[in-house]
Order: structure tokens, then sequence, then C-alpha cells
């Protein structure tokens, strides 16, 4: 037995020192291997570091998209000073906006925007189109005017977002490119889009150039005060490529058109915005009419106006300022209720030897233009607005987004009545009604004396009119039976160097009237999308 206990004795101190030592081995490999998984954690922190760079600099890399597409159904119509009328029940279009913008820093970001518009079913941007953009050396209404299913740059620029100005506490910006310069203030309200740098009373084309805003909120102490100096290409005369043997030189078409003013908003706390706007456009171009004279009789000849080619007529100041008030109560309904009121000027400075809207002095025209936006509900609010223009009043506002030319640039009176729905976060749709009513020629023309001069409607008419009853017919040709015509004025007891004179005035008038538009209507439903 003794020995038993003995054996056993000696077998379990056996056991335990073998223990012992395995237990101390084992510590020492526990202590490696936290001090290698602490060595392995620091790496993984540095690598999980490098990689959160990696990803915030890949990040910043990607341009972002966003979709804007629209598609729209116009009933438009036109009622002509012969009396005629013209348009179109089912117009349909498509316009498709895709927007990019990048910001590799704090300081300087790129925005851009591709676009397609076109008709359904239709190729509109064939070569004759081409002759009422210069041949192609401008355009303003690239993008806004419906062509065909090609992508073209609507806006591409790049703006630099500085602290201070002058070592003074004034945030700065600078920005140079394809600039957008159309949807300006107040003009945006219809389409609920954020407003863009013009006030669209004036200027709504699109424009190459640059801009530079002082914000000087800070100095003044005077909320959202601010100049900015705009300045933008709207014309060359260099030669395309293969046109001559010097490409790009100075060509035979007309001079650079250039436009630069000032924006200035005295005034922005949010509620209550006011923006005023300086500008001149120079060497602005226009047409002239040329007279023909036909037929087989040169005792009783007819009558023929063609345009002539683009030249420079002068140029053109304008002068504006919009205020709206964004919110008329604190609380309640009104609280999300929009006015604003605007009124606008612009001046003729034509060439020597130059006409500039039908007139070879300098004229002045204005405008007004008010409107209201009220709320509906929380998805959907109804607008009016009214505008009218006088004789000589001519802003750049050719990209204004209707069919039937820019409502904005009428020489009459124009009415326009609007509901949007937002159906979904990204949906919308519109119903809109706009009304034009003219009393003067040339609204939607250029600067000379042939689309854009500025005749008096009725004038048209009772000259066209008073025409034919003294025996003038008008056909493909022209306005024939010039001599029937004087023969008839004499015979009233007119002498005869003014009743020659008149009978031009009076075949000219009767000329014009199957082209002058006396008024114009568009019935718009369209369904958008964006995101």
């Amino acid at each position: 037995m003794k020995k038993i206990i003995t054996v056993s004795l000696v077998a379990t101190m056996a056991l335990t020192g073998a223990n012992a030592i395995s237990n101390s081995e084992l510590a020492v490999k526990l202590n490696s291997l936290e001090a290698q998984l602490a060595d392995v954690k620091k790496k993984l922190k540095k690598q999980n570091k490098k990689i959160n760079k990696v990803k915030a600099h890949d990040s910043g890399d990607n341009i972002k998209w966003g979709v804007d597409l629209r598609t729209a159904i116009d009933n438009i119509n036109y009622d002509l000073a012969n009396g005629t009328s013209a348009g179109k029940s089912d117009l349909m279009s498509l316009r498709l906006w895709l927007n990019m913008a990048y910001a590799p820093d704090t300081h300087n970001v790129f925005k851009g925007q591709l676009s397609m518009n076109k008709a359904f079913g239709a190729d509109f941007a064939s070569p004759t189109n081409r002759n009422f953009s210069l041949g192609g050396q401008f355009d303003w209404t690239g993008n806004e005017a419906l062509t065909d299913n090609s992508l073209k740059v609507r806006q591409a620029y790049w703006l630099y977002l500085g602290d201070s100005a002058f070592g003074a506490d004034i945030p700065w910006t600078f920005s140079l490119g394809r600039r957008p310069s159309t949807g300006g203030f107040l003009a945006n309200l219809r389409e609920d889009d954020a407003a863009q740098s013009p006030l669209g009373h004036l200027i709504n084309v699109e424009f190459d150039g640059l801009s530079s805003k002082l914000d000087l909120s800070n100095v003044t102490g005077v909320p959202g005060m601010s100049i900015k100096l705009c300045m933008g290409k709207g014309s060359t005369n260099a030669s395309p490529l293969f046109a001559s043997a010097t490409p790009y030189a100075e060509g035979n078409q007309i001079e650079d058109v250039d436009l630069a003013g000032f924006i200035f908003e005295p005034y922005n706390d949010g509620q209550l915005i006011v923006k005023t706007t300086l500008y001149r456009g120079f060497g602005v171009p226009g047409q002239n009419p040329i007279p023909t004279i036909g037929g087989s009789n040169p005792m009783n000849p007819s009558l023929s106006l063609t345009a002539s080619p683009f030249v420079v007529t002068g140029d053109m100041d304008g002068a504006g300022i919009s205020v709206m008030v964004d919110g008329l109560t604190d609380e309640g309904y009104f609280a999300d209720a929009k006015v604003f009121a605007s009124f606008a000027w612009t001046k003729s400075n034509p060439d020597a030897g130059q006409m500039m809207l039908g007139s070879a002095d300098s004229e002045t025209g204005t405008s007004y233009w008010i409107g209201a936006v009220l709320p509906v509900d929380e998805s959907s609010y109804f607008g009016l607005e009214f505008n009218h223009g006088s004789e000589y009043w001519r802003p750049f506002t050719y990209s204004e987004d209707t069919m039937i030319g820019s409502k904005l640039a009428t020489r009459g009176d124009a009415f326009e009545a609007y509901f949007n729905y937002q159906l979904t976060d990204s949906l919308s749709a519109q119903i809109r009604y706009t009304d034009i009513q003219y009393d003067y020629t040339g609204s939607n023309g250029f600067f000379g004396n042939f689309s854009g001069a500025s005749n008096k409607i009725s004038d048209i008419k009772d000259g066209a009119a008073a025409f034919a009853q003294l025996g003038g017919t008008l056909d493909a040709n022209g306005a024939n039976n010039l001599g029937v015509v004087t023969g008839n004025l004499i015979a009233s007891g007119m002498p005869p160097a003014q009743a020659q004179q008149t009978a031009g005035a009076l075949a000219g008038a009767a000329l014009f009237a199957p082209n002058v538009v006396e008024a114009a209507q568009d019935f718009r439903f369209y369904l958008r999308y964006r995101f």
C-alpha cells in the first residue's frame, strides 16, 4: 500500500512539474502573440487611414450628375395683321438637361450642363436655320430653341470662391466660361427653378463670358448687399476652319458682339429681395430692308422687300430694378406667397448711317412687369403675371421659355397664368397659358430696320387695307399695281411726289402685314422629372 501511495505522489509531482514548464512557455508565447497583435493593429490603423484618404479623394474626384427631363405639349396660335392665323395644336417636345458639378476643394467649383431640346419626330438643326444665327456665329438660343437629338453644352464654367477681397471681410467670387444667363431673377418662378445670375426682365440669352461678385453685407451691415461685374461675348467675326485661307482670323462678317454690365443688389434678407442692373450691348446686329422695283410695265411696277445681310447697327443700353417679397406674413397662408414688381429701361444708340428699331434717332423704351405666386397646398402653387412694353422696348430675352417668342419682349401687353403641382419628390407637372397682344411690330426681332423695326400694327393694317382699296394687289412676286395706286392718290388731290411716296409706304404695309403677328397664345402642359 505504501509503495502504491509513494508511486502516485512521485507521478503527481512529475506531472505538476511538466505543467509548470508548459505554462511558462505558454505565457511567453502569449506575450509574443500579444506584441504581434498590437503591431498588426497598429499597421491596420495606418492602412485604414490611408484607405479613408483614398476614398475621400476618389469621392471628390467624381463628377456629381443630375437629370432634368421634361416632356411638353403646346397648343400655339398666331393672329396675323392680314386677318389670317397660324398655329399648331399638338406641338410635342422633349428637353433633357444633364447637370454636372465637381468641387476639388472649398474654393474651386466646376459646373456644367449638357442639353438636348427637340420636337417629337423632327430635326430642326438644318443649315437653313443657321442663317438666323449669323451663319452659326452666335448661339444665344442654341439650347432653348427646338433643334435635334444631339447633346450640346448649355453651361460649362469654373467658379472660384474667395474669403476676403482687398484684405477686408468681403467674400468674393470669380467665374469664367459658358455662364448660366437664362432663367434669371423672377423669370425662374414659373418653372420652380433657382434664379440664375441676370435679371430675367432684361437678359435671358445664352452667353460665354465672366463674372465677379463682391459680397458687401459684412462691411456695410446691410443684409445681402453685393455687386457683380458681368462681361460676355455674344458673337465673333472669326472665320471658321476651311472657310478661308486664314482660319479663325477676322472675316467679312459683322464685328464681335460684346456685353458688359453690373448687377447691384442693395438689399436681400431672404424675404425682401431687391436687385438692379445696368449694361451695354456693343455692336448689336440687325438687318435692313432692300426694296426691289419690278414688273413688266414700268408705268405700273411692283415692289418687293428682302432682308439685307446682318450688319452692326449700334449699341444698346439697358437698366432695371426688380423687387420681390417672398412671404407676406411670418405665419399662415401668406407666409408662402410671393409678389413681385419690376421696371426696366432700354436705349438705342445707332451708328452713323444706321437705323435701330426702325429709327435713325436714339430711342428709349420701357417695360413694367408684375406678378404673384400663391400656394394652393403643400404640393402646388398658382401664378399670375402681367407685363407691358412700350414702342421702342428692346431687351435681350430671346431664350425665354415659350414657344411663341419672349413675352417679356412684348411691345404691348402680355398675360400669363400657371399652375404647378409636385406629384412626387422627383416628378412635377405644369399647366400654363400665355397670351400676348402686340401694339407694335418687331418685339422678337433683331436691332435693325427690318425684323426689329417698331411700327404701329394698326397703321400696318390700315395701310394694307388702303393699298387694296386703291387698286393694289399682293402675290408671291410682291405688291403690284403701284402705278394704279399712285394715280388714284393723285386723282384724290395728292401732289404727285407725295402720291408716289405714299404708294410705296402703303405697298410696304401690304408686304409686311402677312408676316406681322398681332396676337399669340400658348397653352402648355408638361411633366418634368428631376433628381
